[in-house]
């Protein structure tokens, strides 16, 4: 069940080696507890998901590493920028979540952040680690792809 990730006016930013590094099957979409500069600054179109991983403790989600810089307008009471957030999801989604990541290897990674009816919310996709001759094969995979629909063009 695993979705193409595509760019456009809602995104605020993706992480684009998700799934160059990771196989991922099943996402999630949860919502993403902010404070009031947080927005500002994602409003303005800034943040970094690249380095971000989310995990399941005590029963709640939580996001680590995402990068949100300060509002530049902001006073003393500016946020944190990678601090740890809370992420919404319903109660059986984060069951499933801390069961998937049990097993060595797999991880819960943020795949997008975006805006959906006015709110931000992240898209956590269920990721096992490639290994190298994964990564070769997928990348001479899409290379032959490539060159096939490249002749049909040209036909």
């Amino acid at each position: 069940m695993a979705k193409k990730v595509k760019a456009d006016a809602n995104t605020i930013a993706v992480n684009r080696r998700a799934r160059f590094d990771y196989s991922i099957d099943t996402t999630y979409e949860c919502g993403i507890v902010l404070q009031g500069t947080e927005v500002k600054s994602l409003r303005a179109g800034k943040a970094s998901i690249a380095q971000a991983f989310a995990t399941v403790r005590d029963g709640e989600l939580w996001l680590y590493m995402a990068d949100i810089p300060e509002y530049e307008f902001g006073n003393r009471n500016n946020h944190e920028p990678q601090r740890r957030r809370k992420l919404l999801a319903h109660s059986h989604e984060i069951r499933d979540m801390a069961a998937f990541t049990q097993e060595q290897g797999r991880t819960l990674v943020p795949m997008k952040l975006y805006w959906k009816d006015g709110k931000a919310k992240v898209l956590i996709g269920e990721g096992v680690g490639k290994t190298t001759v994964d990564k070769r094969h997928d990348k001479a995979e899409k290379t032959a792809k490539r060159e096939i629909e490249r002749a049909l063009k040209a036909r």
